[in-house]
């Protein structure tokens, strides 16, 4: 059964407005499914009382023992049906299944990490000052929360907001993007299988609209959301212009890399090639602006050709165990990228790729472009598809210059084998994470976000967990 209706309260319900989304396969345009209903107004409503009712009622009386066995069974059911769950994301957007298989077990293990912190957020104690005030600091759940996903990741973007969420004592109304709403959907019989009382986790379907109808509701205390710049901008503009709800960003990257001529070559070329053209390049995090030394330039950009080139035979079916690119999510993403392809040609060196692969789908060849202009489109902008700007430099100081020439600041990564220039760069690269000699690579227990346009907040570890808490001071005064 494929459940196609709004999760509220526990249970499926019908839609008010009406509206629906229909799914195509972007491998083949073939239809996955119809009739995915579209919330209105009065059900984000309808959600947000729901989850209301339960932040006052039941769910403030669970002990944090009763929050994670509940958090680690979901955990458990969603293990247990992973081939069922992963399809729709294959279906949905062209995700290879060792794609899915990957962000599915990493979904558990955020809900299992998360779990793990329902009875470890300890306050603090002050002992009393010349007054005789003792403080104490303790942390509340903020209340009724919501959160935004984008497609290229639908399950892991549920994991971090939700989880966190509910290990602090928090309620829930999730919206996933309505280019993958399928997967994100089905995992509403799990929640209530799991034992959440009712209105604890919600989730609704649609576009941008219900989005806002989320990041401007005034009685929804946090909002997180996961998407492009342009729209981040527009929830935290709602947030404020409402009732100034705390707002976590994840947005966009245009991610540098720097290759010093120490690097182990053939490890940089892996991180470059394969795990830069993961999820068709349509991850926040890739590599997508590539400086190299001038000392090793040519070789590196002579190999790089050859593995784009024969990555470009594992393009396929994404059902199929040996593909490695799938297509990109739908038409419209696949214009998008086409068109910063040919606007490329003008810009730069094409080296290979900048063309549509094959006569079906919506696939795209693995595109290397060399030396840029400085104030070209493809060197400036997120592009969200498998293609890589090369340009090289002489010096570290230069290298630092151009990885932080950008209005982003997601992700970096570093390609030495000096540990103390690596350190140095780490240091004062702009950028989230910065990773050395290897990919970025997702973890529940560090947290994950960016600087600059990349966005406000962190999810993961700690700090993604204090993100749905506030602090609260109490004092006492010791000589009444």
């Amino acid at each position: 059964m494929v459940y196609k209706q709004l999760f509220i309260n526990n249970e499926y319900v019908d839609a008010t407005s009406g509206e629906t989304l229909s799914i195509y396969n972007p491998h083949d345009e073939s239809l996955v499914a119809d009739g995915i209903q579209v919330a209105s107004q009065q059900d984000v409503d309808k959600a947000v009382s729901a989850a209301r009712a339960a932040f006052k009622g039941e769910w403030s009386k669970w002990t944090p023992q009763q929050r994670s066995e509940a958090m680690n069974k979901f955990a458990d059911l969603t293990d247990k049906h992973i081939e069922e769950l992963g399809v729709w994301e294959t279906k949905s957007m062209g995700q290879p299944t060792y794609m899915v298989k990957y962000i599915y077990n990493l979904f558990s293990k955020v809900f299992r990490y998360y779990a793990g912190w329902t009875d470890k957020l300890p306050g603090e104690a002050w002992t009393e000052d010349e007054t005789g005030t003792y403080k104490i600091v303790q942390y509340d759940p903020v209340g009724v929360c919501a959160g935004i996903g984008a497609w290229n990741a639908s399950a892991l973007f549920f994991a971090y907001k939700v989880a966190a969420a509910l290990a602090t004592g928090c309620t829930f109304v999730y919206k996933g993007s309505e280019k993958s709403p399928i997967g994100v959907l089905q995992l509403g019989q799990f929640i209530k299988e799991a034992g959440f009382p009712p209105g604890v986790v919600n989730i609704v379907t649609g576009d941008g609209k219900v989005g806002a109808a989320m990041a401007s509701h005034m009685d929804i205390n946090k909002i997180s959301f996961t998407g492009s710049a342009f729209a981040g901008k527009k929830v935290q503009e709602l947030a404020a212009k409402s009732n100034l709800k705390r707002v976590t960003l994840e947005l966009g990257g245009k991610s540098p890399s720097l290759i010093f001529p120490d690097a182990n070559l053939d490890n940089a070329l892996v991180h470059h090639s394969q795990n830069f053209l993961i999820n068709s390049g349509q991850a926040c995090i890739a590599a997508s602006r590539t400086f190299v030394h001038e000392d090793i330039a040519e070789k590196f950009i002579q190999e790089l050709k050859i593995r784009f080139e024969q990555l470009a035979h594992a393009t396929g079916e994404p059902s199929d165990t040996k593909t490695i690119l799938g297509p990109l999510a739908d038409g419209k993403q696949f214009e998008r990228v086409m068109s910063f392809l040919e606007k490329g040609k003008e810009e730069a060196e094409l080296l290979t790729g900048g063309a549509r692969h094959g006569d079906g789908g919506w696939y795209v060849q693995p595109t290397i472009f060399l030396n840029p202009k400085d104030d070209s489109k493809i060197y400036r902008e997120e592009i969200f598809g498998p293609v890589l700007t090369i340009r090289t430099f002489k010096t570290e100081e230069e290298a630092l210059r151009l990885a932080n020439d950008t209005s982003y600041g997601l992700s970096s990564y570093v390609f030495t084998a000096s540990i103390p220039r690596a350190l140095r760069l780490a240091k004062q690269l702009d950028a989230g994470t910065v990773n050395i000699n290897v990919s970025h690579t997702l973890s529940p227990n560090v947290p994950f976000g960016g600087s600059k346009q990349s966005g406000i907040g962190r999810e993961g570890g700690r700090l993604g967990l204090m993100n749905y808490v506030e602090a609260k001071t109490i004092c006492i005064n010791l000589n009444a």
